[in-house]
């Protein structure tokens, strides 16, 4: 079977494993094994056109982790639940 791939946007791993849907339906577990374990990309095509592309999802690590830089540090004795006194504020927004 010769495919067209030029005319399709593809995204072209380390490898392409290219199967047809009976290929696919039939060896799922290993296919996913290789896309999840190798990277590998596997395209699955329908009468000799491509209709569906499985590559691994790319997860963001740390990307809700706080930045130390932000740290927010209190000088001794303060409380920041306590409410603002009236000389705590500058003159001009009293």
């Amino acid at each position: 079977m010769h495919l067209r791939l030029d005319k399709y946007k593809l995204d072209l791993a380390k490898s392409m494993i290219i199967v047809n849907t009976h290929e696919a339906k039939s060896n799922l577990s290993k296919l996913l094994a290789a896309v999840e374990e190798k990277g590998e990309v596997v395209l699955i095509c329908r009468n000799g056109k491509p209709v569906a592309e499985m590559k691994a999802v790319k997860v963001a690590v740390g990307r809700l982790a706080s930045d130390p830089a932000l740290k927010v540090t209190f000088a001794p004795g303060f409380d920041p639940t306590e409410p603002a006194t009236e000389e705590d504020w500058p003159e001009e927004n009293r």
